[in-house]
């Protein structure tokens, strides 16, 4: 069976590149076509739909989210087919005898196909009455041990759900993203002696491929696919390079799926040294994976919505995506692109979606992921840290990363550098290469036996032309004790992760470090009257290890990679009245599940386990905390969790004090102030609190609908994308019902109104609040009764108090008799004043 298939996906492949010749000799690129008929999620939406709050809106109302008919669309599939009839029909006839080739029909999220055409062909299809847009493809790209514990969950939500052996159950997360390593013990489908079935709503399969075989699946992984047509059209897919299936060759869609729904008590054994048990945020949760992103060029809009688009079709509960566009999106607005677009419908059938934010801060408007409907996580530091030092013989300590162990106690030992110990006295000492220890057959031996080397980090590290592997071999081919780099003063702005290493060693991160650390090595060098020939190599040091993690008490922090806003609106940079990010959680030196074959980062292949950085990371966490939300809420709408996340967030660090954002890419720890909504949104995760957060703010579909008709000129583009008409709307994003308000442009005074629903017993609330500077604010009422299952409003007036156009912050407090705590963070840009 398997060689039958491989022999098809050669036949396929084959066809497709016959017909690509043809193409390539024009202008040929993928497109994406959307028509007018309503996706399969739209044409059954009352059916489907899972989110909307069945409360009426007067006092009596009760809280009803309503169950959803999972999937509903599933079972017939007369209106799928009929779609797809539709597309490859209009292809025969408008494209009547032309050479094209259809990579994908979207017909469950939004209705439309993506093809390799020309742009004469593009031009013809647009002028179809049956076609509302045809877009150019775009690119995408990608964006644990102790974080249960930092997040409280052993003593917490994993006590709430039962522990962890049931934390999850019965909730499906989707991951779109590089795929995965199935033979890895964090997806093992034997390790829990509970009950474990597939969730009777989900309905995906797994791919069966040479290096994903059958048995692949298994009751913790529970779906897997691939995709890459759209790759594969534009000639950048190498089939065995890349793993035409499922499976990771490159580590990322590994680490992110462990992160959150790993399996509990996994031991983490890295370079021979134990660093603990990994657990993900939902350990018993099942995973689908669906494969559109690849270790050597990223990935593509069309393939990642076909991946989307079956996720949604499949039946999961959550979408955790760790990627974001490689470019803000052209035309009116941001959110007008096919992936929001898919994952607003994704939404309306019940689905949460969390995407990373980002990792291009901290410049503001960095942000890239953009939609209401989304929810957006940047990266926070947690308190475990691994930090090693450098003593050196003039008593002065530097610290430095490294996973490695120390040198023999006290003893200090020579340093030499690899450009000073070469065996061609005439080859150029200044080469980028030989400074940085790749290559032993040209150091002297004699000359570095018994002293610590000392090689250059360069921007080379970075683009995987050099290791720190490598570095090590050469290290311990030339019998050196130890191993030091030092950074380049062009690596400016890459966060560095501690690198296991087998033998005493560390990099230093800092460049002004690395200047103090060249200074006293070069000062210390003894040479000849000529000053040409070294002597003597008279500095010396140790290294101290660190395999042990210390614990910090200044955690959590905003990373300054992690991607801030204000939410851009559009391409020119306007500033959209919606918060983003809408929290933080942990995203800096992550342990998380690694790829047997995985090649993201060299230091860590071949292991097992591997400590990542970046908002990719902290996605998942959110994720995973959203399965215990869903699985104590079944009925929660997407937005409901959204509120449940946010409202509870932290604000403050582990002191009680508030929590910091790092401000430049050199030396981020010196440059930190207190964070801002723009820098962490609503704050840091607190995953017990959201399983009991008193109140939430619901929105559903024709909320985020009725947003994107008030953007001016919208209506033909929300046509396009829904099959919805718009009438005649004036909401703008601070009208929709977010547990957040940001205004971005105050003209003197404005109304706005939300509205909470009581999901906990009836509680008595106060309400207090801070103004933004320059802003007067005051909320009615002041205190108010809620009974459980009721709806109470609450108005707010901003006023402009003075002219300013910096952003200013605040927030509204709701405090129940009962304990429930929560807050809304008020965010203001411009203000206009009379």
């Amino acid at each position: 069976m398997e060689g039958l298939l491989l022999a098809m996906q050669f036949l396929v492949l084959s066809l497709l590149g016959l017909l690509l010749g043809g193409l390539c000799q024009e202008d040929a690129a993928v497109y994406i076509v959307i028509m007018k008929q309503p996706p399969v999620a739209h044409h059954y939406g009352e059916m489907m739909r899972f989110g909307n709050s069945g409360v009426s809106n007067g006092d009596s109302g009760n809280f009803n989210t309503l169950n959803r008919q999972r999937n509903h669309s599933r079972t017939d599939t007369n209106y799928s087919s009929h779609l797809i009839r539709l597309q490859n029909s209009l292809l025969r006839r408008a494209l009547r005898g032309e050479k094209y080739i259809k990579l994908y029909s979207y017909h469950y999220l939004i209705n439309g196909f993506a093809v390799l055409i020309t742009s004469q062909q593009a031009d013809k299809l647009l002028r179809r009455r049956e076609v509302v847009n045809v877009l150019l493809d775009f690119s995408v790209r990608t964006a644990t041990t102790h974080t249960p514990e930092f997040l409280g969950l052993p003593q917490g939500a994993w006590v709430q759900e039962g522990g962890p052996e049931v934390a999850g159950e019965g909730i499906v997360i989707g991951f779109v993203d590089t795929g995965i390593d199935p033979t890895h013990p964090s997806f093992s489908g034997d390790l829990s002696v509970n009950q474990y079935p597939v969730p009777h709503h989900f309905s995906g399969i797994c791919e069966v491929t040479r290096d994903f075989p059958a048995g692949s699946c298994n009751r913790k992984l529970i779906g897997a696919r691939h995709f890459a047509a759209s790759a594969i059209m534009r000639g950048i897919f190498n089939a065995t390079l890349e793993h035409a299936s499922p499976f990771d060759g490159d580590g990322h869609g590994t680490h992110t799926a462990s992160i959150a729904a790993g399996n509990h008590g996994i031991p983490v054994v890295v370079s021979g040294h134990y660093f603990g048990n990994a657990s993900g945020m939902a350990p018993h949760a099942h995973i689908a994976v669906y494969k559109a992103l690849y270790k050597s060029f990223g990935g593509f809009a069309a393939d990642v919505v076909a991946a989307i688009d079956q996720a949604a079709q499949d039946g999961v509960d959550i979408i955790s995506l760790s990627i974001t566009p490689n470019r803000r999106p052209p035309g009116l607005a941001t959110f007008f692109n096919p992936i929001d677009m898919s994952l607003l419908s994704a939404v309306k059938a019940g689905i949460f979606v969390v995407q990373a934010a980002g990792n291009t801060g901290p410049s503001p408007k960095s942000m890239f992921s953009f939609s209401p409907w989304i929810f957006t996580v940047g990266a926070s530091a947690h308190d475990r840290i691994y930090s090693n030092h450098l003593v050196l013989g003039s008593n002065l300590t530097i610290s430095g990363v490294g996973l490695a162990s120390g040198t023999d106690g006290e003893l200090m030992y020579p340093l030499i550098a690899a450009v000073h110990a070469l065996k061609n006295e005439t080859t150029d000492a200044n080469s980028m290469y030989l400074q940085e220890c790749q290559d032993s057959s040209l150091l002297k031996k004699s000359l570095i036996k018994g002293k610590i080397l000392v090689c250059g980090y360069s921007i080379r590290y970075v683009l995987g032309l050099s290791s720190i592997k490598q570095a090590l071999q050469t290290a311990k081919n030339v019998s050196a004790v130890g191993i030091i780099f030092y950074m380049d003063p062009f690596v400016i702005g890459f966060q560095l992760n501690p690198t296991p290493m087998n033998m005493p060693g560390l990099i230093i991160p800092s460049p002004d470090d690395s200047k103090i650390f060249l200074k006293y090595y070069n000062s210390s060098l003894v040479r000849d009257k000529g000053a040409k020939t070294i002597i003597k190599f008279g500095g010396v040091a140790k290294i101290l290890g660190g395999l042990k993690a210390n614990y910090s008490i200044s955690a959590p922090k905003v990373m300054y990679y992690s991607s801030r806003g204000p939410d851009p609106e559009d391409n020119s940079l306007a500033d959209a009245d919606i918060l983003k990010p809408n929290l933080i959680a942990p995203g800096n030196l992550i342990w998380g599940a690694w790829s047997s074959l995985g090649t993201q980062s060299a230091e860590f292949q071949g292991e097992k386990f591997a400590i990542m950085s970046g908002t990719s990371m902290a996605a998942p966490h959110v994720a995973g905390l959203a399965a215990l939300i869903k699985q104590k809420f079944p009925n929660f709408s997407p937005s409901a969790i959204a509120s449940a996340l946010s409202t509870t967030a932290a604000r403050f660090d582990i002191q009680g004090v508030p929590i910091m954002a790092q401000r430049a890419y050199s030396n981020p720890d010196s440059t930190m102030s207190p964070a801002t909504s723009f820098d962490m949104g609503s704050g840091f995760v607190n995953a017990t609190a959201a399983l009991d957060p008193g109140l939430i703010f619901d929105s559903d579909y024709d909320n985020f609908l009725s947003f994107l008709c008030g953007i001016n000129g919208s209506a033909p583009i929300v046509l396009n994308y829904t099959g919805n008409s718009c009438k005649v709307s004036t909401m703008i994003g601070s009208d929709l019902n977010l547990p957040s308000i940001t205004v971005s442009f105050l003209n003197r005074t404005r109304t706005l109104t939300r509205r909470v629903t009581n999901i906990a017993n009836d509680e008595h609330y106060s309400v207090s609040w801070s103004a933004p500077y320059g802003v007067s604010v005051s909320v009615l009422p002041t205190q108010f009764f809620i009974a459980s299952g009721k709806q109470q409003n609450l108005t707010v007036v901003l006023s402009s108090t003075m002219n300013n156009t910096s952003a200013s912050f605040g927030g509204i407090g709701l405090y129940g008799s009962l304990g429930h705590k929560l807050f809304i963070p008020l965010s203001v840009i411009s203000k206009i004043h009379a």
